[in-house]
């Protein structure tokens, strides 16, 4: 028997309640620098409505803050965002009971706890629109308060970096990673993803280790291939212990 709508909604905003703590203060951290930036609070909502995407945000405005030309500032956010892309490929699988429209506001909707809470969602049953939406669009209205919240009492935060945000939403989205530990070509393809990152962060600097530790890993699945099940028709071809031939 599917489960009914109103469990699927239980089940999502349960497992909403353990990431808000992280990306809610990471939101006011975002609205106090926009703030600090000479953003007004209708730019500093807009921003975070439109491009909702946390890590993004608050790179572009420190390279506005330094002055960069808006070819680097949109260079580093594709680079950061990439990310996006790879998640948009590996989500599709799952969409299946999703409307055109559903899908389109979905691909929107997609950022880093969703697209982690949803593979796991797959992984153990069925990936609902109704837990879907229900997860995304209420982290995605925390998201926009956060944001005012920061934006309005921004002047009681003196030093945003010093609060360790940055450190919170990793180790997060880490967990949710090691749920799937035990999957078929796990521990190749996440210990090439960090090698590699970990080089590219060394050799070119930050956002580009994001997407090149992402692009290594596929190629490993790639390469490597999907797990191959047993041939099991020469065991049905076969005839039984006391069958004639």
């Amino acid at each position: 028997m599917p489960p009914s709508a109103a469990s699927e909604r239980y089940d999502a905003l349960r497992e909403l309640m353990a990431v808000l703590p992280a990306v809610m203060p990471f939101g006011i951290v975002y609205g106090a620098v926009a703030a600090q930036e000479g953003l007004s609070i209708w730019q500093t909502l807009g921003f975070s409505g439109v491009i909702y995407a946390g890590a993004s945000q608050l790179a572009a405005l420190q390279l506005m803050g330094l002055g960069a030309p808006i070819w680097s500032v949109l260079l580093t956010v594709l680079a950061l965002n990439f990310r996006h892309v790879l998640y948009s490929a590996s989500i599709s699988r799952h969409l299946g009971a999703f409307s055109g429209r559903q899908k389109a506001l979905g691909f929107f909707l997609l950022v880093d706890p969703l697209f982690g809470v949803s593979e796991v969602r797959a992984a153990r049953t069925q990936l609902t629109p109704t837990y879907y939406f229900s997860y995304g669009l209420v982290l995605y209205a925390s998201w926009l308060v956060s944001t005012l919240i920061g934006a309005t009492f921004g002047g009681l935060i003196s030093d945003p970096a010093a609060l360790g945000l940055d450190f919170v939403l990793p180790v997060y989205f880490l967990g949710l990673v090691m749920t799937f530990r035990k999957r078929h070509l796990f521990y190749p393809v996440a210990g090439t993803s960090l090698v590699v990152s970990v080089l590219a962060y060394k050799l070119f600097g930050p956002p580009w280790h994001v997407s090149l530790g992402g692009l290594a890993g596929i190629a490993v699945a790639a390469v490597i291939g999907p797990q191959r099940q047993p041939d099991l028709t020469a065991f049905e071809t076969e005839p039984k212990p006391g069958e004639g031939a």
